[in-house]
């Protein structure tokens, strides 16, 4: 089965670093448009330049994803910037604090469930209508491993990624039988700008994982490319850990 994405639009979040950057640049190699998407102009701008610089297309459209009129702006923009349509959808962007219960304030629990959550919801309900009409596209989630087990102090996280897990599933029944796919990747410990501040820790983590060692951006995006090509045609609602074993034990 075909992996090019020649005249496809995609519309990844979180994509000026990361993992979500690593599927910008993979899937703009298999011939889609991105729209690169994430707060920081200097850093989108740095994407897209690379991209265009391998043969590649794509545009930056800054969006603040803890915001709702930005994020329904941004569905609109992508649109327009893609030629009046959007195919792939990749919620990547997030947010992901770690503390006590007990000290974590009232404001950081909006924050992380506005995007984490909010954002990914507004940006499907915007987008997947048009993809049902044109009877195909593909929609990744990405989640995290802590969704599925209790760590200390990773609730905030895990619970809003619950969340996204939940409504992978339940999109998947509600706009697949019109020929969109959602699934959703679940990255274990991951080497990105985000967790740099983890230090030892993010080693620590991975090391209780069969592969024994932290993953790269690049691993993840791998997931991502494959889900929203036709290579994984008859997958719906699933959850594709890729943690590094880490679940299995």
């Amino acid at each position: 089965m075909s992996t090019d994405l020649t005249g496809s639009t995609a519309l990844i979040t979180g994509a000026t670093s990361g993992i979500g950057r690593a599927t910008a640049d993979r899937l703009a190699a298999l011939g889609a448009h991105v729209i690169v998407s994430g707060r920081d102009k200097t850093r989108g701008d740095a994407v897209i330049a690379g991209i265009r610089a391998a043969g590649g297309s794509a545009d930056f459209v800054p969006a603040a994803l803890d915001d709702e009129h930005s994020v329904r702006r941004l569905a609109s923009r992508a649109a327009q910037v893609g030629g009046g349509h959007v195919d792939i959808l990749v919620n990547s962007g997030g947010v992901f604090p770690f503390g006590a219960t007990a000290e974590t304030p009232a404001d950081q629990i909006d924050e992380v469930f506005a995007v984490n959550v909010k954002a990914p919801y507004l940006l499907v309900a915007a987008l997947a209508p048009a993809m049902a009409e044109r009877g195909q596209g593909a929609i990744v989630n990405v989640t995290t491993m802590v969704s599925e087990f209790g760590m200390k102090g990773m609730g905030l996280y895990g619970s809003s990624k619950a969340a996204l897990m939940l409504l992978t599933k339940s999109w998947a029944a509600e706009f697949g039988p019109a020929g969109v796919r959602v699934n959703a990747v679940s990255p274990g410990p991951t080497r990105t700008e985000g967790t740099l501040p983890m230090g030892d820790a993010l080693d620590q983590l991975a090391q209780a994982g069969p592969a024994g060692r932290v993953g790269q951006p690049e691993e993840i995006a791998a997931a991502i490319t494959f889900l929203v090509t036709e290579q994984a045609s008859f997958i719906h609602g699933v959850l594709l850990p890729v943690d590094g074993g880490r679940l299995a034990v």
